[in-house]
């Protein structure tokens, strides 16, 4: 066990704020400090080129500040002030270029993080209502207490909490913005998107369901059912994708499912009267592990697009042949995440895989096995689609080769990264191979260290990760992965493209692309959010006030409704009405003591000195007296500009202490009337 240190810092904002430091999170402020220092020396490389970039290196620090806040807070209150801290600075990332698909793409993202931050809030109301605690170490006991007398209640703050978290988790069905962030956001914040800022939700989830509910058999069975979705979804959308950057943010999503899955099985197993170790150990280890991956892989990314501003794959195909660093980095990557054996990603998908199977063979899922066999099958296919769409994307970058500029990317062998980039993504990538084969010395230690804070003490018994049985489950998703490469992608996802030629009046044949066979209108936010929000909620709102004005107003509460809209109008333009009368009278505008008519370029108009003569433009000297009238004009400029600025001062503090002694005169004057009454 790791000692446990805290801080409080009482006043803040009302309650406080509570932080606590023990070894899971120890953990995520190293691997946080790491990924933020990795991102950083690439960030030097990549954002090179961009105008702005003193803005995206503010809010970088800033998101990190509020996230290593989140990571480290012991309170719900404080975890919700950094949460909405780190929602909006990251904001500026997914905006940063400002294009029209990144605006949009930012939208989507800060819709989704504020509509998240304010049902959490509303979960925070009830929860502290029911509870009158907000401190993780005393929610497991208020929480047990509650559940026996109001669990409706319990449940429906437990729901609104969830739906907050999982917004920026990105869990389905609240992923929206992952596909559509990412790909927009420079390639280095991606990473901290993908890898960090989206386990700030898990850690909420955590908080929720190892902690406060910890062992619930109905809230287990929701977060595993919401974690399979979630699972299968993601990869589905990653394997019809043929954007680089998309189909890693959809991966994203899946892999997020895979740590819910494991999240929600250690509910399911200790409320079975078994020990949730191998799953919440799973979870915790895939959390590391995916920080990890998405590090390396959206760096690799980042090489890619900044070489050749594109990221579909027909267009960035063979980029990677001759580029053997690059290629090694992202099979490392692509290994990691494939759950390949000896490396990190089989290690969690191992544990995970094994608390399905345990919670399937135990007496509480008796009742419906198929349910859990299927269950199995899923995070098995979902880890089989996994393989396949990062081997699409390994073939792509570095077997395929383009058909017409190949020789220019070659050409790039030497000079597509700097020494310090390729030394911070090499460094990185050995960390994901050097984890999987120290299985027992490295990830065993981390997990120790940070299963108490999902509710787990103590040693797990030992997992022979190489065994046979253990194997066959890695094996199974990989031969899966073969199978869906050869026959869906390469076979059906695969084909001529044409397009028009206007100049020749044909068509040109690319020759075999990837085809996006995903239907463009299945898009849940178009299909489902923006009509709800922009047509529905709006419809139904208009109908509710022609309802009410038809047959609940009545004619007196009509009159005072009307009164009241009219009183707060006039409330509301007495300010303005004060400052118009205060500029005509007291504080009128005081007229400038001189003022020199100027032309765009600086010149005084006209062409005459103080004594009136008319100069020559050819007259010896011009050119002398010309600069220093430009000179003299200038001057007086910047005096009419100091002397102006000096008046607005001025003005704006003595109407204040006006407002002031109006302000001071009226409270003298109540409790004056309040001492004569007395």
């Amino acid at each position: 066990m790791w000692p446990v240190a805290k801080l409080m810092i009482p006043g803040i904002c009302g309650p406080g704020m509570v932080f606590q430091i023990d070894g899971f999170r120890l953990i995520y402020l190293g691997i946080g400090v790491l990924m933020w220092f990795v991102s950083g020396v690439f960030s030097l490389e990549y954002m090179a080129h961009y105008e702005k970039k003193s803005r995206y290196y503010l809010f970088l620090f800033a998101t990190f500040f509020a996230t290593m806040g989140v990571f480290l807070s012991a309170d719900f209150y404080t975890t919700f002030i950094f949460f909405e801290i780190m929602s909006f600075t990251s904001y500026v990332w997914v905006a940063f270029d400002e294009k029209e698909e990144s605006l949009r793409a930012a939208k989507t993202y800060l819709a989704v993080a504020v509509i998240g931050g304010m049902v959490m809030l509303m979960g925070l109301f009830l929860l502290y209502d029911l509870t009158k605690t907000l401190r993780f170490d005393e929610l497991g006991e208020a929480a047990s207490h509650a559940l026996s007398t109001s669990p409706g209640r319990l449940y429906a703050a437990s729901g609104l909490l969830l739906f907050g978290f999982g917004a920026k988790a990105g869990c389905f069905p609240l992923h929206i913005w992952l596909p559509k962030a990412h790909p927009v956001a420079p390639a280095p914040a991606s990473a901290l998107l993908s890898g960090i800022l989206t386990k700030t939700g898990v850690f909420g989830i955590i908080v929720i369901s190892c902690q406060m509910l910890a062992g619930d058999r109905t809230w287990g069975m929701l977060i595993v059912c919401l974690g399979l979705v979630t699972m299968f979804l993601g990869a589905l959308l990653a394997l019809f994708s043929v954007n680089l950057k998309r189909t890693l943010a959809c991966s994203s999503v899946s892999q997020i499912g895979f740590i819910l899955t494991g999240i929600g099985m250690g509910d399911l197993l200790q409320a079975a009267g078994e020990s949730g170790s191998l799953a919440v150990r799973g979870a915790f280890l895939h959390m590391v592990n995916h920080s990890l991956f998405k590090l390396v892989l959206f760096l690799c990314a980042a090489a890619v697009f900044m070489n050749l501003h594109q990221l579909d794959l027909n267009d960035i195909r063979g980029f990677g042949r001759k580029k053997p660093l690059l290629m090694f980095c992202f099979l490392m990557g692509a290994l990691g995440i494939g759950g390949v054996p000896f490396w990190n990603g089989y290690v969690s998908k191992t544990l995970l895989h094994e608390s399905i199977v345990e919670y399937r063979f135990c007496g509480a899922a008796s009742v419906c096995p198929a349910l859990w066999q299927g269950a199995e099958w899923i995070f098995l296919v979902s880890g089989g689609m996994t393989v396949a769409y990062m081997l699409k994307l390994f073939v792509a970058l570095f077997v395929d080769r383009h058909p017409s500029r190949q020789e220019e990317f070659d050409a790039l062998s030497l000079s597509y990264m700097r020494p310090a980039g390729k030394w911070v993504l090499a460094g990185t990538a050995v960390l994901l191979p050097f984890l999987g084969m120290t299985s027992h010395l490295s990830m065993d230690k981390l997990a120790d260290l940070g299963q108490e804070f999902f509710g787990q003490t103590g040693h797990a018994h030992p997992i022979f990760y190489f065994s046979l049985e253990n194997l066959k489950g890695g094996l199974i998703s990989i031969g899966i992965g073969m199978l869906l490469y050869t026959f869906v992608i390469r076979r059906w996802m695969m084909g001529e493209k044409e397009n028009e030629n206007k100049e020749k009046g044909g068509k040109i044949t690319h020759g075999m692309c990837y085809l996006d066979r995903w239907p463009s209108w299945l898009d849940l936010e178009e299909l489902f959010y923006r009509p709800v929000l922009q047509v529905v909620l709006p419809g139904i709102g208009g109908w509710v006030c022609g309802f009410l004005d038809r047959y609940v107003i009545t004619a007196p509460m009509a009159v005072f409704l009307a009164v009241s809209a009219v009183a707060c109008r006039a409330m509301d333009q007495m300010a303005d009405s004060v400052i118009r009368m205060a500029r005509k009278t007291t504080h009128s505008q005081i007229p400038p003591a001189f003022s020199l008519s100027m032309t765009g370029d600086g010149e005084a108009l006209g062409s005459r000195t103080a004594c009136g003569v008319e100069r020559r433009w050819g007259s010896p000297g011009i050119f002398a007296r010309k600069r220093r009238e430009r000179t003299r004009a200038a001057l007086i400029r910047i005096k009419e500009r100091i002397q102006r600025n000096g008046r607005l001062v001025e003005e704006s503090f003595s109407f204040g202490l006006m407002l002031f002694a109006i302000g001071l005169c009226l409270t003298l004057g109540y409790l004056l009337l309040v001492f004569i009454r007395q």
